[in-house]
């Protein structure tokens, strides 16, 4: 019998009786290897094929490209590519369509091991497996950025600085689309220049002028815009009140003043409202006070009311000026006024307004240096001058010192003699200017940020053939996938003692690795990319209580809450069934949980089984919802494909997909809306999959909070929803317990993501054996973050190179991806 290789594309559903989800019976057990699996015969899939699929798929009808009667069904091993696809559509219940008659639950689960079982098999027994190749690729901004703060300890903002990236499945680092332009190479050459000046300072000092805007406002009262200038703010030192906070980069050592700009900067308008209370200003610098100032009270009140602006001004001057002297460097400054007693307030109507009490509404300017006195060692020039010249005549060979050093970290492997000259001509080149030494420096510095050894990360490949990484090529890789930038000196060191390849020596790197501070890239560019919450910006309800810092607590609760779980190294499963949470006073308000006070964060045991885990967070309810409504659609839109890890299919062109309720029309539920656009079989065929699991979360509003009644269409909401499989779930307990029934289940999902994530390129069918065998070792170890690190970069995917491929998916995705989380249709 001929055999078909082309893909399965057709969505898959299930419908049957109707089954309450607490009788569904649950897999207890993790699903054992492929030389232990007891599961179903070949005659459970080969029946399921011919009496199913075979329907569609037929050489007569070709539904999705493909016809099942043409393949070898008893030798399913041979076609992984075919059952791959049909592996992960039977998983998420996406095929048959929905509608159409479906199998039980219990049968589909026996297919899947048994396809799974026989694909691993025949891929254990194939002696030249594929191994996926990743071509030449340049740093993503957020590498750019992450690289240069390791490499001589400069903070940039990426999304500042350098152009946006395109995004593949919400990741920036997919190699096949970090492509380059005479544009691009500009930037990062223009970015390069920016950062090597800031890490050395400025050897001939210049008289600067910058301004940082502060979140003032509300005239120094209480109300929606000015909380925080009347309340303790997180960061700032213990018994203070409201301010500014910001990291600016002093030049050259020397003395600075700190000013606040004529106007309305302190609270001083046309009725000084907020003079009429004396308050202690201080200024602190890395924690540090450096000066103190005191404004207020009747005599700058009267002052400011009798003399109108001159007066005003009078009292702007009396906290201008502030002198301060500070070493080269970034340094954090803050300006906030120390806390007093609130009994003291002269507002006598009890209404919770507070009157009197100045705040800074503007912000603080920086001017200097007056007096420089050259440039200190600080923390960025530590990291570079490794060596100081005391006379001219060892100015060359500390610069090649300083060469070879950054030249060895920034390529990811030892500096060679001939890197070390070529950077010493644009060493020689600057070391004509006024700087001196310290400017031949800075254009080594630039040199080695503009390297393409710096800029780019290649893999070489053996045409035709697959190698090995080399133990440098795998330092670079494991380095950027849990830190995000090159690798420090240890695995360099290592590496160059080709020891880093040794399972037991990576082992112990990988623990190392997780354990530092760095690995929190995991959470800020992997699990927010893969969990599409890095984009809540572009969510701006019509809810008049949303505010910016209601925003900011979704995104502290997630990150805080991924955190605790990722790199607590907990069960992944966890991210779904967590009976906890990350809180502070207005959060645990929008979530009604009871007695906790103040603006930090803390962990709280919730008892409302509606809010475990992420769907229960409001990252997610805000990122699923549209700007009016929520989406029962976009909510399981994301079930499906960030939680179940298969994106349902988009609607075809042409397609009526608008759930609006235009003038003239009675308010209707969301819910009614959805019933009557699934009336149409074309809708319904995903529809039927995806509605279901938004339903259930129905009861939470576009900003996370609960609710029962809708109150555009003032009618009850019933969360209630029959899946294809006749399971029936009743809210999110609910549907927690089905996306947890198979213990595999969400940890094969979150090993996909983190694998994508960690080669840098799609997942292909062949690396769908690895991704199994990474999840069914890490079953011992209760399915641990560090278990499916550990198994991700001992793979063959991971430390090995394939030939180069023809073009990538990514590469015909790359013309017509948009902005991450957008959606064209609104449903």
């Amino acid at each position: 019998m001929g055999k078909s290789r082309v893909l399965i594309t057709c969505g898959l559903m299930l419908v049957g009786a109707c089954v309450p989800l607490a009788s569904l019976t649950l897999a207890a057990e993790v699903v054992p290897a492929p030389e232990t699996l007891k599961a179903a015969s070949d005659k459970t899939f080969t029946d399921m094929v011919n009496n199913r699929c075979e329907k569609c798929h037929n050489s007569t009808d070709w539904a999705g490209s493909l016809a099942m009667d043409t393949l070898d069904l008893s030798h399913a091993g041979q076609d992984p590519e075919v059952w791959e696809k049909a592996i992960a559509k039977l998983r998420s219940r996406l095929m048959p369509p929905a509608g159409a008659s479906q199998p039980a639950q219990a049968d589909v689960d026996n297919v899947v091991d048994y396809l799974e079982a026989t694909v691993d098999s025949a891929a254990k027994e194939q002696k030249n497996q594929p191994v996926g190749h990743v071509p030449i690729q340049r740093l993503s901004r957020n590498e750019f950025a992450a690289s240069v703060k390791e490499l001589v300890g400069v903070d940039v903002d990426p999304k500042q600085i350098l152009p946006t990236e395109i995004e593949v499945d919400g990741f920036s680092n997919i190699a096949g689309a970090l492509v380059i332009s005479p544009s691009f190479l500009e930037q990062y050459l223009s970015a390069a220049r920016k950062v090597a000046q800031r890490a050395i300072g400025e050897p001939v000092a210049k008289m600067e002028n910058v301004f940082y805007r502060g979140g003032g406002g509300g005239g120094g009262q209480a109300g929606p815009g000015s909380p925080t200038q009347l309340t303790h703010k997180d960061g700032y030192p213990l018994g203070t009140r409201g301010g500014v906070s910001f990291t600016h980069v002093f030049p050259h050592d020397g003395d600075y003043r700190f000013n606040f700009l004529e106007g309305d900067s302190i609270d001083a308008g046309l009725y000084p409202r907020g003079m009429e209370t004396r308050a202690t200003m201080v200024v602190l610098i890395d924690g540090t006070e450096v000066a103190r100032r005191e404004i207020g009270g009747a005599e700058d009140l009267a002052l400011a009311d009798r003399d109108g602006p001159k007066g005003r001004s009078a009292v702007i001057a009396k906290v201008s000026a502030i002198p301060a002297h500070v070493t080269a460097g970034a340094h954090e400054v803050t300006v906030t006024f120390i806390e007093r007693s609130w009994a003291e307030s002269n507002d006598p109507t009890g209404s919770g307004r507070v009157s009197g009490m100045p705040i800074i509404r503007d912000g603080v300017q920086v001017v200097g240096p007056f007096s420089p006195l050259g440039l200190s060692l600080s923390e960025s020039r530590a990291k570079i001058f490794v060596c100081q010249p005391k006379q001219e005549s060892e100015e060359t060979r500390c610069a090649e010192r300083i060469a070879r050093h950054l030249a060895t970290e920034a390529f990811r492997r030892p500096a060679t003699d001939a890197d070390v000259q070529l950077l010493m001509k644009f060493y020689a080149t600057g070391r004509g200017e006024p700087g001196g030494f310290d400017s031949g420096v800075t254009e080594l510095v630039i040199a080695v940020l503009s390297s393409p050894d710096f800029l780019y990360r290649a893999i070489r490949s053996s045409p035709g053939a697959t190698r090995p990484l080399s133990d440098f090529e795998l330092a670079s890789r494991v380095s950027f996938f849990i830190w995000n930038q090159g690798p420090d000196e240890q695995l360099i060191g290592l590496a160059n003692k080709n020891q880093l390849s040794e399972p037991a020596v990576m082992k112990s790197q990988i623990d190392r690795m997780l354990k530092d501070p760095r690995a929190e890239s995991l959470i800020s560019n992997f699990a927010t990319s893969w969990l599409n919450l890095g984009t809540l910006s572009q969510i701006e309800p019509l809810d008049p209580t949303f505010t910016a810092a209601m925003r900011t607590n979704f995104e502290t609760e997630a990150r805080l809450f991924l955190e605790s779980v990722l790199l607590g190294n907990r069960n992944v499963t966890e991210l779904l069934t967590a009976d906890y949470t990350f809180v502070n006073d207005s959060l645990a308000r929008q979530y009604g949980i009871p007695g906790v006070y103040g603006p930090q964060f803390r962990r709280v045991t919730l008892k409302d089984e509606n809010r475990w885990g992420l769907l229960g967070k409001g990252a997610v309810q805000l990122r699923t919802s549209y700007s009016d409504r929520t989406s029962p659609v976009l909510r399981g839109e994301y079930v499906l494909d960030r939680i179940l890890g298969t994106p349902p299919t988009p609607p075809p062109p042409g397609v009526n997909t608008d759930l609006s309720v235009h003038e003239g029309q009675p308010p209707a539920t969301v819910r009614a809306r959805l019933e009557a656009h699934r009336a149409n079989p074309t809708c319904k065929g995903c529809h039927g999959v995806m509605d279901p699991y938004g339903l259930a979360m129905e009861n939470f509003d576009v900003t996370g909070k609960w609710r029962v009644v809708d109150a555009a269409a003032k009618a009850p909401i019933d969360p209630t929803a029959e899946l294809d499989s006749g399971i029936v779930l009743r809210g999110p307990p609910d549907l927690r317990r089905y996306l947890t029934r198979r213990p595999e289940q969400f940890p094969t999902t979150v090993t996909k993501r983190l694998m994508m994530y960690a080669l840098n390129r799609e997942l292909e069918y062949y690396d769908m054996p690895q991704v199994r065998q990474i999840v069914r070792d890490a079953a011992a170890k209760n399915y641990t973050f560090a278990a499916l690190v550990t198994g991700i970069v001992n793979s063959d995917s991971f430390r090995r190179q394939g030939p180069e491929a023809p073009p990538s998916k990514v590469a015909t995705k790359v013309a017509s991806i948009g902005a991450p989380g957008t959606n064209a249709t609104k449903q």
